[in-house]
């Protein structure tokens, strides 16, 4: 079978594993918010991480242009705009545009879910109006920041750039 080369434009593939051995790799996103990177994509700004939240409340109130998919791996949250309650094992799809408040429940100790995430994540207040943001390069900045704050190194982050 003939071998058909790669051009060197195609970033390579990303092989790791999701949950890491140091736990230095996750990003402080907020107090007892953490977030795993695990692809960048700089050309259509979608993302993929794992977001770790290691106390009850909520995490935040936030909209995304584009479509968000999540898998919960550890725990459970759920919506304060929804009846229904995302649980270790279950898949979840977010239209876009849709204003959603995230809480992780009293009786969760922890939660970790993995999100593929296109497009900006939007922060809004109560009266929806927009009071923050984060993208594929906001994430690259906080976790260059915390990896040569930690020892890692600024570069540490390029390894998940596409």
């Amino acid at each position: 079978m003939a071998v058909i080369p790669i051009s060197a434009a195609v970033p390579p593939e990303i092989a790791i594993a999701a949950l890491p051995e140091d736990d230095r790799v996750w990003v402080p996103q907020a107090p007892n918010v953490w977030f795993r990177p695990l692809m960048f994509n700089t050309v259509t700004g979608q993302w993929c991480n794992l977001l770790k939240v290691t106390a009850a409340g909520i995490v935040s109130r936030h909209r995304h242009p584009g479509v968000v998919f999540g898998y919960v791996l550890k725990g459970k949250w759920q919506y304060h705009e929804h009846d229904w309650v995302a649980e270790a094992g279950h898949f979840v799809y977010e239209p876009p545009g849709e204003i959603h408040t995230l809480e992780v429940p009293q009786d969760c100790p922890e939660m970790i879910t993995f999100f593929n995430i296109t497009g900006a994540m939007a922060y809004v207040n109560a009266d929806s109006e927009q009071i923050g943001y984060e993208d594929t390069f906001t994430k690259i900045e906080m976790c260059r920041a915390h990896y040569e704050k930690i020892g890692l190194g600024a570069d540490y982050a390029d390894q998940f750039i596409r």
